[in-house]
């Protein structure tokens, strides 16, 4: 099973949920292979399975781009670029990394294909390669695959495959959601989450396409011409509900118009989720607060961190018994629906 996190819109706490769950899935999974595919420009998932703050994940992550073949997304797109519309013929362990020889803290189960900052350089080449007019080759599709082509060659080594996102609907976003089953969709209680949800569906499944002029350039058009499945909406998570105060009466309204919402698209396209009704398939998740703040400084899972006193960056901080523990429900609970 192949899942990707994302949303179009930042802030919503995607990369602490990314790293929670995969690692929590992990431990629960040893008999699983996992691979983590980081198609993020910033790597923050990579750095966070590589160390952290704390456990120097970033001069970890800088190692991979120094190797002889770069270990990390950038490397296996720069093979790539040269012949663009051949699958490849390489060896994937030259791309893929062991995070738990850096970081003790994670599952010996996981391997990761490291973030790179060229994708951002790259998103140019590839959007330019996407857009080549070529006899007997829909460039497109061949480009938007590369993930695929990825997995492909890595045969049957893993059984599960999560790939993190940037906030974008970018080229390489979209090689995301190309080779992806199920979506996880972070949100937050706010108006623009809102809005982001239908931007979701309109940049994914062509839904509310303002203009029919734009239906040839969708993601959507791509893949059914093809005789391809997108994704399926497996779970919307509302993240960073208040502390104490559950879904407090400030983000009520507009909890309740998300849920209407989703309500709604559950009834006129049912075949875009994996789920029947808002009550399987819309979880809440309260702030992680300084606990998560530990955590990602540490590259912990919550599971594995320790309550009372911890030095971060030379400052002294404590995380409590209680707050750990709603943590680690919140993201058991999300697990469960994987």
């Amino acid at each position: 099973m192949k899942y990707t996190i994302w949303n179009n819109k930042g802030g919503t706490g995607k990369t602490s949920l990314s790293f929670q769950t995969i690692t929590t899935y992990a431990l629960t999974k040893p008999d699983e292979r996992i691979l983590v595919i980081d198609l993020c420009p910033q790597a923050n998932v990579s750095e966070l399975l590589l160390g952290g703050l704390q456990g120097n994940g970033n001069t970890s992550l800088q190692s991979l781009y120094n190797q002889p073949t770069r270990q990390s997304i950038g490397g296996y797109f720069q093979l790539r670029i040269p012949s663009p519309f051949k699958p490849p013929t390489i060896d994937p362990t030259l791309f893929i990394t062991t995070p738990c020889t850096s970081n003790p803290n994670i599952a010996t189960n996981i391997d990761l294909l490291a973030g790179d900052r060229l994708l951002e350089i790259q998103s140019n080449a590839l959007t330019s390669l996407a857009n080549s007019q070529l006899p007997g080759v829909n460039a497109r599709l061949a480009i938007i695959d590369w993930i695929n082509d990825f997995i492909s060659v890595t045969g049957n080594t893993y059984q599960t495959i999560f790939i993190d996102t940037n906030p974008s609907f970018s080229i390489h976003t979209q090689i995301a959601l190309a080779s992806t089953d199920r979506l996880i969709l972070p949100i937050m209680a706010d108006d623009s989450s809102r809005r982001a949800i239908a931007n979701v569906f309109t940049l994914i499944y062509g839904l509310n396409i303002p203009n029919a002029i734009y239906n040839a350039y969708m993601f959507s058009t791509t893949l059914h011409d093809a005789g391809r499945s997108l994704p399926l909406v497996h779970l919307i998570i509302r993240n960073r509900i208040t502390q104490y105060m559950g879904e407090a009466s400030a983000y009520g309204a507009v909890l309740n118009h998300i849920t209407e919402d989703v309500q709604n698209l559950l009834r006129t396209h049912p075949t875009l989720f994996t789920f029947a009704t808002t009550a399987q398939g819309i979880l809440s998740v309260k702030d992680f607060g300084t606990t998560g703040v530990v955590a990602f400084a540490e590259g912990t899972p919550f599971n594995q961190l320790r309550t009372g006193n911890h030095v971060i960056n030379g400052r002294n901080t404590k995380v409590n018994k209680s707050m750990l523990v709603a943590c680690i429900s919140d993201i058991n609970a999300i697990v469960a629906h994987l």
